[in-house]
């Protein structure tokens, strides 16, 4: 029996890259098709792109019934498109890749392989350098994989890209876990499932400019923290202990030293720098708190994580 596998490219600004992906990834489906005898389908997600990538797929699609497109009436983010991908496609596969061509498509044979003869549900892929990459983002970005590893019982992978190939028992289970505020890298591993990685260079986008900047990635990183460890909770409370703590010895010593040696309690600027300092870690404990009732609310108001303008299919 012939098998689909469905390509979901979330799009957003990628009018210049679209054709270079197209391209690339039709040349890699007439290789798959004749070796492994399966069929593909392209399932281009726009999230709502300010320049004309939304015409560049629809004259794709008007010549390869392959393509199905999906137009998000506004910028609902990357995760929302991925979503909205995996829903939409119909494969007994389904692979997720940028339209950047910072995803190989060359590698899909080795997913392919990966999953029918070894037997896993995902073959995923994980870059081994960051070359391209400013020096702060690629040192940032270690950390963050070092930090959420050490506070979460999920497994996210250093360098892990979101181009994979999975069963379709898996992307339901996916599909299942309908929560607002999305953490893909996340959700891949908490579903579990048999992983293979494949390790690549990276690559250097084909055209346009990367969407996403420092700010970005930051908040992105929080989105992740949040989504998948309660330890920064655990830090606010023995935080607050530790100055509770600090603040009892501090008064103990205060009086001995008043009641022994006769010292005078230090002034004014002592007294204003504790106050700015058990201010600061206050305010950054609720700022903690603040996050995870952020999501909670978010998640209450059971908002649509996307909202459709138009569909080819």
């Amino acid at each position: 029996m012939c098998k689909l596998i469905s390509i979901i490219v979330p799009c957003y600004n990628e009018s210049q890259a679209i054709p270079c992906f197209y391209e690339a990834i039709t040349a890699q489906s007439e290789l798959m098709t004749g070796k492994y005898n399966v069929k593909f389908e392209y399932v281009f997600i726009d999230d709502g792109s300010k320049d004309n990538t939304l015409q560049v797929i629809k004259s794709y699609a008007s010549q390869d019934e392959r393509i199905t497109y999906v137009a998000f009436s506004r910028n609902f983010g990357k995760e929302a498109a991925m979503y909205a991908g995996l829903q939409q496609a119909a494969g007994d596969y389904i692979a997720i890749m940028d339209a950047d061509l910072q995803d190989p498509p060359y590698m899909l044979s080795s997913m392919y392989e990966s999953i029918v003869n070894d037997g896993y549900d995902c073959a995923a892929t994980r870059r081994v350098n960051r070359h391209g990459e400013p020096p702060v983002r690629s040192f940032f970005a270690r950390c963050f994989y070092k930090i959420i590893n050490k506070i979460s019982h999920t497994d996210i992978v250093d360098g892990a890209r979101d181009y994979r190939l999975m069963t379709r028992q898996m992307v339901d289970a996916i599909l299942d876990m309908g929560e607002y505020n999305r953490f893909s890298k996340g959700i891949f591993g908490w579903v579990g499932f048999n992983t293979k990685w494949l390790e690549f260079e990276n690559t250097e986008r084909v055209a346009g400019e990367t969407k996403w900047s420092f700010w970005g990635l930051f908040l992105y990183s929080l989105d992740g923290i949040t989504a998948f460890s309660t330890m920064p909770l655990a830090i606010a409370s023995i935080i607050g202990l530790l100055f509770c703590a600090i603040a009892f010895i501090i008064i103990l010593v205060i009086i001995a030293k008043t009641l022994i040696w006769g010292d005078r309690v230090a002034g004014y600027p002592s007294l204003v720098c504790i106050i700015f300092l058990i201010a600061g870690v206050q305010t950054f404990c609720i700022g903690i708190l603040g996050q995870y009732l952020a999501k909670t609310y978010l998640e209450t108001k059971k908002r649509p994580i996307y909202i459709v303008k138009e569909i080819n299919n």
